[in-house]
């Protein structure tokens, strides 16, 4: 697929990361994964704790443990932010419109999705825990499904792909508006669900094999639910190494055996980890072409985001 033909995304980003320095501590944040997404991302940065009211820099806030949850205090002033924080992220998620994902700043009182500290006491009193900051936490409530990751976590290859993958393939699956073209996108998703889930991958085609007379828009609503739920957790080794071994199935009358040979040891060596998944991916892309598959060569198991981020230099 050519760059041009890729949708983009709309994602919701912390503006701290390589937007405006609104940090804390007035800094910004150069991160080299949102920085290589901006060629094919559409971002809508936000910063929760300046649109609060709170300046740049400014003192630290920090979550308390409270009775009904987790309080958003700021220590110098003695502030309570909880109500302020909780009434903007309604207002501005309810506001947003559609978007593909959220990629947020990582140990932020407001936007970490795991790892805010919380305190027991606005002072200090030792971390008793962590979790989501209010604005990630409200996040996850008005979007349960939708994808989402901090930028600590998307330097990991698998977690990185993972996200990408999911991003690319909503917004591609968004701008569906029939049913045959629904049926194309299951098409050319079906080695990458199985990948993801088969147990959801195969109720996803019964769902379109009875989709037949009912309204579209239900159809869609209801395979998009479906779709996230299947790709919600990374692919597993073995079902990855099962659709890398479905589709190197259209190729075995036309492989001599030496080729064949050479894919069972890179797919066994895929299986112990010895490889990365590229090493097996390229070659079936390459056999695709050689052979004029069509099936294969349309299937985004191959190439499940823009090629310009299959390499991001320092993440």
């Amino acid at each position: 697929m050519s760059p041009g033909a890729w949708p983009r995304p709309r994602v919701v980003v912390s503006a701290c990361l390589g937007f405006a320095a609104v940090r804390y501590s007035g800094e910004l944040i150069p991160d080299k994964v949102v920085a290589a997404l901006k060629e094919h991302v559409d971002f809508v940065p936000v910063c929760p704790e300046v649109e609060i009211g709170l300046g740049v820099p400014r003192p630290v806030v920090r979550l308390v443990r409270g009775e009904e949850g987790p309080r958003m205090v700021q220590p110098k002033t003695g502030e309570d932010l909880t109500e302020r924080m909780r009434a903007f992220s309604q207002r501005f998620l309810q506001g947003l419109g559609e978007v593909e994902g959220f990629l947020l700043k990582n140990r932020s009182p407001s936007c970490a999705l795991k790892d805010a500290k919380r305190y027991a006491h606005a002072e200090g009193g030792g971390v008793v825990g962590k979790g989501p900051g209010l604005f990630a936490q409200a996040v996850e409530e008005a979007f349960p499904l939708l994808p989402k990751e901090d930028e600590g976590r998307l330097t990991n290859p698998r977690i990185r792909a993972h996200f990408f993958t999911r991003i690319f393939a909503l917004a591609r699956l968004r701008r569906v508006e029939d049913l045959p073209g629904l049926m194309a996108f299951h098409a050319r998703y079906k080695l990458l669900l199985l990948a993801y889930n088969q147990k959801e991958a195969r109720a996803l085609g019964r769902l379109l094999a009875g989709a037949k007379g009912r309204p579209f828009p239900e159809v869609h609503g209801a395979y998009e639910e479906g779709f996230l739920r299947a790709t919600e957790r990374p692919w597993r080794l073995g079902a990855m190494a099962d659709a890398l071994l479905h589709a190197f199935g259209h190729f075995k009358k036309a492989l001599a055996p030496r080729e064949k040979a050479h894919f069972l040891d890179l797919l066994a060596d895929f299986r112990e980890e010895r490889l990365p998944l590229e090493a097996p991916l390229a070659l079936l892309a390459s056999w695709a072409r050689r052979f004029a598959e069509p099936y294969v060569e349309a299937q985004a198991l191959l190439e499940p985001y823009p090629r310009a981020l299959m390499h991001v230099p320092g993440a």
